[in-house]
């Protein structure tokens, strides 16, 4: 096979893999903390699926997105925004809280099998 045909085989392949790779997005679900509440206090997620976890801070002060059961942690200053990919979970319960007020509720994932047809 010649380089511009194997260059060619190649390229397509790219293109076609990363079409299907796109096809079933992650889903995406959205936290807001603000100045010592979650919003919202409950979350269900897939269990056994990947899925994005969009952390927002809309307070004036910083937060900490915290679970020991998820074992995950992530700081945001006042005013911005980040993520956290989990790449599966049994199905259950999990807790999360704001490390830094603690006086505030902690919240949860419920992680679901999907209903059957």
């Amino acid at each position: 096979m010649s380089f511009p045909v194997r260059l060619m085989s190649l390229a397509f392949l790219a293109l076609f893999s990363g079409a299907a790779a796109l096809a079933e997005e992650d889903p995406v679900f959205t936290i807001k903390f603000a100045d010592g509440k979650i919003d919202p206090p409950v979350v269900e997620v897939p269990a056994n699926r990947r899925f994005k976890l969009i952390l927002q801070n809309e307070g004036t002060t910083p937060v900490e997105f915290e679970s020991n059961e998820l074992r995950r942690e992530k700081v945001l200053g006042a005013g911005t925004s980040s993520f956290i990919v989990i790449k599966r979970l049994d199905p259950g319960e999990y807790q999360f809280f704001d490390d830094f007020h603690l006086d505030t509720p902690p919240a949860k994932l419920i992680a679901r099998e999907p209903a059957s047809p």
